[in-house]
């Protein structure tokens, strides 16, 4: 009898693993075709993307999360990280520690990193939707021939200004010099976007390759740096919306976010003209996933996808394709789309000579620091500082040695 029991639970046992067994099968081919529904399966790879802050959409406010979409539908996964300046990006491709599949640096970079082999050539077989790409951004001359990158946005520098603090009408860059404003006036916190800004008010080509015309722009930034509060880039959000600042220069992309949410802030093209600028999608030479970077820029320039990026980024796309996915305000806003007499009065940069950038680098050193002299002073002050703290050691030396003895 003990044995027939034994037997029985034995068989029970096996139509209890039968049943888990198949309820697993079961379970796995419904996990799979719901994972072929809803999205692609993971193809074990992880891109690397480095961007501006705040420039794609992330899900927020209603958006379309555009990096976890590209993971949904590709099986792609990525890793997303931002920079604030192009000057930024550059050190950290140059500092070789870096491993970006996909970055997005602005003009003259692209042809900065161009000229330093630093970028690789595309292949437009894995990129088709590059045809959405108007025509007037084709064949740039930061990239001729648009062999190694792809425009994602493009748009203009102006004037943020508080009218609660602000009465007069703002339409000059030289504004950003009114001493009524000392301690209240933020600047770019990178030279070419900072030079610019003198290089309009005195005339001058932003390109320009003539010494003197650099020294007499920083001349001009240094008479600035008194005035100025501080020299930022994303931090103008925060210092703009708290009324810590009341006047700064910036992209125009961001101008409607802030116009659109802050009744007190306007934005304007300064009369002198301003720097009208791309920036484009690239992959560094260095990439260990070129294939699959190549499909997150396809992906990018999807009409459906680019539009509804650009409803939430602000900034103005390349692609006229994609203004039928965005709001009919944004499209018809001359903040995004400006008109021809505007765009009349713009400069683009180009990559500068690497004797001309190393003396931009220099001056925009020295303009920050207030000049060459107040740079004598503080290496006077920190020599000074070490001679005492020699000194100190030395003494205490010398006093042990006595003791010793």
């Amino acid at each position: 009898m003990k044995k027939e029991r034994t037997r029985k639970r034995e068989g029970l046992w096996r139509l209890c693993l039968c049943g888990i067994l198949c309820l697993g099968m079961a379970c796995t081919l419904t996990q799979r075709a719901s994972a072929e529904e809803n999205g692609a399966p993971d193809r074990g790879v992880t891109i690397n993307v480095y961007n501006w802050g705040e420039y794609i959409a992330n899900g927020t406010d209603g958006s379309l999360d555009i990096n976890e979409e590209f993971t949904r539908r590709t099986g792609i996964r990525v890793n997303y990280t931002t920079f604030d300046s192009n000057e930024a990006l550059y050190s950290k491709l140059a500092g070789g520690g870096a491993d970006y599949d996909v970055i997005i640096p602005s003009d003259y970079m692209v042809s900065k990193l161009i000229h330093e082999n630093m970028l690789a050539e595309l292949d437009f077989s894995n990129i088709p939707n590059y045809e959405y790409i108007d025509e007037t951004f084709r064949d740039p001359d930061y990239d001729p021939g648009s062999r190694y990158s792809v425009p994602y946005t493009w748009g203009l520098v102006g004037l943020f200004y508080n009218t609660d603090y602000i009465d007069e009408e703002i339409t000059s860059w030289s504004s950003l010099w009114n001493d009524g404003y000392a301690g209240k006036i933020l600047m770019f916190d990178n030279p070419r976007d900072a030079f610019a800004i003198a290089q309009f008010l005195l005339g001058q080509s932003l390109n320009t390759t003539d010494e003197k015309d650099w020294e007499e722009a920083a001349a001009l930034l240094k008479q600035q740096k008194p005035l100025v509060q501080a020299y930022v880039m994303d931090k103008i959000f925060d210092k703009m919306e708290s009324a810590e600042a009341w006047i700064a220069p910036y992209y125009s992309g961001d101008a409607a976010i802030l116009v659109e949410n802050h009744d007190n802030i306007q934005f304007v093209v300064p009369q002198e003209g301003t720097n009208y600028f791309v920036d484009a999608m690239c992959i560094p030479i260095t990439s260990s996933h070129k294939a699959e970077a190549e499909e997150y820029i396809n992906f990018l320039c999807d009409p459906e996808i680019a539009g509804a990026n650009m409803d939430y980024v602000g900034y103005s796309t390349p692609e006229s394709a994609a203004k039928a996915y965005m709001s009919p305000e944004m499209v018809e806003s001359s903040l995004y789309y400006p008109d021809q007499d505007t765009l009349k009065r713009t400069q683009v940069f180009v990559n500068l000579p690497e004797d001309t950038a190393k003396l931009v680098d220099r001056l925009w050193a020295e303009a920050k620091m207030g000049g060459p002299g107040e740079s004598a002073v503080l290496v006077a002050i920190i020599l000074g500082f070490l001679g005492v703290y020699i000194g100190i050691l030395v003494y205490k030396r010398q006093k042990r040695r006595r003791e010793l003895e």
